[in-house]
């Protein structure tokens, strides 16, 4: 789940504001009795844990005694996962959510935290839990002693709405509570204010970025994507905005290849073709995973999408077993590689990566002379086509799939290695990079129907004696082939707009 909440230092004299005018008509702010909590936080030697902001404590009195709590990247938003257990050993479910942090290193007991806490419930006028505040005293223990103390004020949010919690600040800051930097106790608790093992991205360039900072700034965000999205992937729980872990990891997998292949002369060319070549191997994994994802999806799709006509709804439910089944199989055989050494080396070469990619000299010349060559090249074969390729205007509409499918793959090229220089080179990049975007999202609903449909009569056809099974396959068929025809017929028009968008001066 998502945990929302601010955080306010406050001195031991501070004291609590009436809080009932930030909230709505006739709600209350009901206390409850104080309570005393233990908190032992596990971490690494070094930290890894609490530099990156996340957690993981076991919590006496707690109905599940063990939380982890991990970065969303947002201040102040985490995923909460708690899970019971014994106090002398760490659930092997939430030791793997932080494998992507602590990447094989030893947990053991890093700060012990004493709270007494005072809770304020937030209720509306029928008694629905809008918000909760906690105002706590934490002693932060070593041995059997105190060795410093802090109070600070939390509010997490339940039902109530993120306006409701920022009138609470309003009301807390204008009494004297300091708001700042989103700082979770037990890092406050071990002065864990050293940066991350995992460099993010700056977000912006100079104007006068040299062509290493572009190709060091794309690295990163893909690193980060992958590794942000790695403890998701094993919860396995959807993402708020209805995508998959798995697919935000596979993505940032991808371009990361992409970006290496790409920007390869500016890189130690043998150390980019190694990390490339171990990303391959987990993006096997991802993709098999993947691939029923939108098979699934798209199965439920396809079925309804003729209402006046519906499938049979048995054999529907067949064709899902099917890939229910291959769905489990591709999860657990994603969940062993992900839980291997060869994986936890991936992972430290990915951190190493991010912190200091291996550029060649070349890299040092300015983003403008150097990157619209390298940028170029994807898009000149998508364009103009290759040996033994077929330029994406070319394409024939009653060709056969794997044209289609090949102009994808090289659409895609194409739009990563736009995205990465657009921000140094802007203007016309940008606009190219959404154009090359849309190509490769209509050429992709195109494959993803074409692998469908030959998924719908394989499975048929490892039944031979179900003939309901079959007319629901033929249909389905139909009408994935009929996906097919609508992205032929629309592809032409998609293509000019970017076509259109050719930059011509700054590919030169």
């Amino acid at each position: 789940m998502l945990e929302e909440e601010r955080k306010f230092d406050v001195d031991p004299q501070f004291v609590l504001p009436d809080l009932t005018e930030a909230l709505p008509a006739r709600a209350q702010v009901v206390p409850r009795p104080s309570v005393s909590l233990r908190a032992t936080y596990y971490d690494t030697d070094d930290l890894r844990l609490a530099r990156a902001g996340a957690s993981l404590r076991f919590r006496r009195g707690d109905e599940k005694p063990w939380t982890v709590k991990l970065p969303t990247g947002v201040p102040g938003i985490r995923h909460e996962i708690s899970r019971t257990g014994p106090s002398d050993t760490i659930p092997e479910e939430l030791a793997g959510l932080v494998t992507a942090y602590v990447r094989g290193a030893a947990l053991s007991a890093a700060a012990v935290l004493d709270t007494t806490r005072q809770v304020y419930e937030l209720r509306d006028r029928a008694g629905e839990l809008l918000a909760e505040l906690d105002d706590d005293l934490v002693a932060v223990m070593e041995g059997g002693s105190v060795r410093r103390k802090f109070r600070e004020i939390e509010v997490e949010r339940h039902e109530g709405g993120s306006k409701l919690l920022g009138r609470v600040a309003d009301v807390l800051t204008a009494a004297g509570a300091v708001s700042g930097q989103f700082l979770p106790k037990h890092v406050r608790a071990l002065n864990a204010t050293g940066p991350a093992d995992l460099t993010p991205p700056a977000g912006t360039l100079p104007p006068g970025a040299d062509a290493g900072q572009v190709v060091t700034e794309a690295i990163r965000a893909d690193i980060g994507r992958m590794l942000a999205h790695d403890p998701l992937v094993r919860l396995g729980t959807p993402l708020p905005d209805g995508d998959t872990a798995v697919h935000q990891m596979r993505v940032g997998c991808r371009r990361l290849r992409t970006d290496l292949r790409t920007f390869r002369p500016l890189l130690d060319p043998d150390w980019a073709d190694r990390l490339r070549a171990e990303l391959s191997w987990i993006a096997e994994a991802l993709g098999g995973a993947r691939d029923v994802e939108v098979l699934r999806a798209r199965l439920r799709r396809t079925a309804a999408r003729d209402p006046l006509s519906p499938l049979d709804p048995d054999a529907v439910a067949r064709f899902d077993a099917e890939l229910e089944a291959r769905h489990s199989a591709a999860l657990a055989a994603l969940a062993e590689a992900m839980s291997g050494k060869r994986y936890l080396a991936l992972l430290d070469r990915l951190v190493d990566a991010a912190a200091a990619p291996r550029l060649a000299g070349v890299a040092a010349d300015t983003a403008r002379d150097l990157l619209p060559r390298l940028a170029g090249k994807p898009w000149r074969r998508l364009a103009d086509g290759s040996a033994g390729t077929v330029a994406a205007g070319s394409l024939d509409p009653l060709g056969p799939d794997e044209e289609w499918h090949d102009v994808r793959i090289r659409a895609k090229r194409a739009r990563y290695a736009t995205e990465a220089v657009a921000a140094v080179l802007g203007g016309n990049a940008t606009s190219l990079a959404r154009r090359i975007g849309e190509v490769q999202e209509l050429l992709g609903e195109h494959q993803d129907a074409v692998i469908a449909a030959d998924t719908w009569l394989a499975i048929a056809e490892a039944h031979p004696d179900d003939h309901r099974l079959a007319v629901a396959a033929g249909r389905l068929v139909e009408r994935e082939r009929g996906v097919v025809r609508e992205v032929r017929a629309r592809f032409p028009e998609t293509w000019a707009a970017a076509s259109r968008l050719e930059p011509r001066e700054w590919l030169r």
